[in-house]
């Protein structure tokens, strides 16, 4: 089943810059070419993450909050409260049942979205950190729990994306980060190209340095734009 989803939309570019500054040129440079931005802890601890929220606001982009809030389950429920009505699309968690059905009954008109593994993780970091299964059973596992909770979605690699898309009957959104167009060489160990993740079953991809370290940021958002209507085409 394919989600009512804008082809555009589906690219959301990680805004992985410290400074709001450089933020905000990144987003002027890459202009019409990409309408949904992700930002996350580090343009949080500049002092003003909201001043550049309301900026994106302006300018009609959907803003994805990476804050993977973590915390007991009032204290969620009061943080997430505080995006309602600013415009924002998605907001992330990254705890036990109760933070995610705390977060889904103050959500408002905010999205929840589970963080299921991160995709800096692999079997062997999940082994330290004292989760004894496999990352595949772990985030199905994961998923299930944040479908029941009431979140809208998840944050899961492209490798689990089609048994997830399975395993709960497309009833939740997928959004996929460590997205590598290229042979991978950084610290995403679970990454997947574009055609890969939505041929797994990824409804949006996240993409941050391929973006913004590219020789010409606005093209390399004009190539993988262009490899999100290919893929949806061949579908």
């Amino acid at each position: 089943m394919k989600k009512d989803i804008s082809l555009k939309d589906r690219l959301i570019v990680a805004l992985d810059v410290p400074q709001v500054d450089q933020a905000r040129a990144l987003v002027t440079e890459l202009g019409e070419n990409v309408n949904f931005y992700k930002i996350g802890l580090e343009l949080f601890m500049t002092g003003e993450y909201f001043k550049l929220l309301n900026w994106l606001s302006d300018e009609n982009k959907k803003i994805f909050v990476d804050l993977k809030f973590f915390d007991i389950p009032e204290t969620v429920a009061r943080a997430v409260s505080q995006l309602g009505g600013r415009n924002v699309y998605f907001a992330t968690i990254h705890g036990n049942d109760g933070m995610m059905k705390a977060a889904a009954q103050a959500k408002q008109d905010v999205k929840i979205l589970a963080v299921t593994a991160l995709t800096s993780l692999d079997q062997g970091d999940l082994d330290d950190l004292g989760f004894k299964c496999d990352v595949q059973k772990l985030v199905v596992s994961r998923a299930k729990r944040a479908l029941e909770s009431g979140c809208d979605g998840v944050v899961a690699s492209g490798h689990e994306a089609r048994i997830l898309s399975t395993e709960v009957d497309n009833k939740l959104l997928i959004v996929t980060p460590g997205i590598r167009p290229v042979e991978n060489i950084d610290d995403q160990k679970r990454a997947v190209t574009v055609s890969q993740a939505f041929e797994n079953g990824a409804d949006y991809i996240v993409v941050g340095r391929p973006v913004r370290d590219a020789d010409s940021p606005r093209q390399k958002a004009e190539q993988i734009q262009y490899e999100i209507e290919r893929a949806f085409a061949i579908c």
